[in-house]
């Protein structure tokens, strides 16, 4: 008997169905997977990272799809619909194809208790194996060694950056969270690190195990050159490629990365030059310092700890001169709100603050007092983050720079508001 009919139904269901929303561990995905048999055919890609796994899973995947090879892509959380974390060929799944994998996993768990993020880990693989893709690419949801990602094999695995974020869960410190992202990794599989400084608990995790561990710099890099850049890894060069797409100039790491893995995939997933140029020049990644068209400038940033808004600062600041700088922002209230100010103070002379009603969300007045408490000023508090848009964008005149950050939940409330304006 099928348990719900829509896609709606079944996230409003999932939601509550297990006691709490994060539950690390593998033991309860792993059984329903094992009850399920569910496992890829083809090359598993992994992307675990503080900040930057979505735009390496994006590059890699547009240069797949570009190459002519079937790419499904799992990636957390979405901005605007639950489609976007299923993609098959850069499309969102289908409600029906969703709900199909729903009720295979429902039909197979038993009394198991999984979470929202656990039953769409499964779903995505099983929607992938469905469809028979080529390729898999899955972007870890939280950390790397218990998250529900890690049950599947993967061919490759890539580390792209260890900061600061969900230290409750992960730990307070860089070698900790390190250790943790680090387990992503596999016995004689390549184990990539595109960090500039990977932890001492990374490597020596990565080694006791016995991965072939490659390292942003000593095993693989790029050089820039004014309108262009070259890749290497080993005896292996790419040249002449085109900046990518994604702006801001931490992307060409996040573009290494995806270029070593496809190095460390040729013999299985050959890519040539010509589709590596087009994936690079073609990839999308919603939310991820875009820039959008048009007067006053304005910049979406999901950017939400303190690893990610120093390097939307960096990026802000290669823009061309704005005559008035305003942000509009809200925050979770188990982030760390005080440094991401203190770090972005500097590069905006007003800020519009919103409230999330949502669990972890806090009100435009708490996150106004926030910032008082630090000393900021110009700040304007509003019920909700769009209103917040509004008030901003009613003020702003043509040569201001709007820039909406903090939360996947700020930026997509902009979206929203962008494509159904009051």
């Amino acid at each position: 008997m099928t348990r719900h009919k829509t896609l709606a139904e079944w996230l409003s269901w999932q939601e509550s169905l297990h006691a709490t929303a994060i539950d690390m561990g593998l033991a309860r995905v792993e059984r329903v997977r094992a009850a399920m048999n569910l496992q890829a055919s083809c090359p598993v890609v992994m992307v675990a990272g503080t900040n930057g796994k979505g735009s390496v899973c994006a590059m890699l995947s547009t240069m797949l799809h570009r190459a002519g090879f079937k790419v499904g892509t799992y990636t957390s959380p979405h901005i605007l619909r639950y489609n976007e974390r299923i993609a098959i060929d850069l499309a969102p799944a289908s409600d029906e194809r969703i709900v199909a994998s729903f009720e295979a996993i429902d039909a197979a768990r038993g009394d198991t208790s999984l979470t929202y993020f656990e039953f769409g880990t499964l779903a995505a693989m099983h929607s992938f194996v469905a469809e028979k893709v080529d390729v898999i690419v899955l972007e870890v949801g939280l950390g790397g060694r218990l998250d529900a990602v890690n049950i599947f094999e993967p061919d490759v695995s890539v580390v792209v950056s260890v900061d600061l974020d969900h230290q409750a869960i992960l730990g307070d410190n860089r070698e900790d969270i390190g250790f943790e992202k680090a387990g992503i990794y596999r016995a004689g599989k390549p184990a990539l690190c595109a960090d500039p400084k990977p932890p001492a608990r990374l490597i020596e995790h990565a080694r006791a195990i016995g991965a072939d561990l490659k390292l942003y710099g000593p095993d693989f890099g790029f050089q820039r050159m004014d309108n262009q850049w070259s890749f290497h890894m080993g005896d292996a060069h790419r040249h002449a490629l085109p900046i990518p797409a994604l702006r801001g100039g931490y992307q060409m790491v996040n573009a290494s990365a995806a270029l070593a893995v496809l190095e460390c995939l040729k013999e299985r997933l050959p890519v040539s030059m010509g589709a590596v140029k087009r994936g690079l020049l073609e990839v999308e990644w919603p939310g991820r310092f875009q820039v959008l068209p048009g007067r006053p400038a304005v910049v979406l940033d999901v950017g939400h700890n303190p690893h990610a808004v120093k390097a939307m600062v960096a990026s802000l600041k290669q823009l061309p001169f704005a005559r008035n700088r305003l942000a509009v922002f809200s925050m979770l209230e188990d982030k760390d709100l005080a440094q991401v100010a203190e770090l972005a103070r500097e590069e905006f002379d007003a800020w519009f603050v919103g409230g999330l009603d949502m669990p972890r969300g806090q009100s435009g007045e708490r996150i106004a007092a926030k910032l008082a408490e630090i000393g900021m000023t110009r700040v304007q508090s509003f019920a909700t983050v769009a209103q917040a848009w509004t008030a901003a964008l009613s003020q702003a005149e043509e040569s201001d720079r709007i820039v909406v950050f903090g939360s996947f939940h700020t930026v997509a409330e902009v979206m929203e508001a962008r494509q159904h304006p009051a």
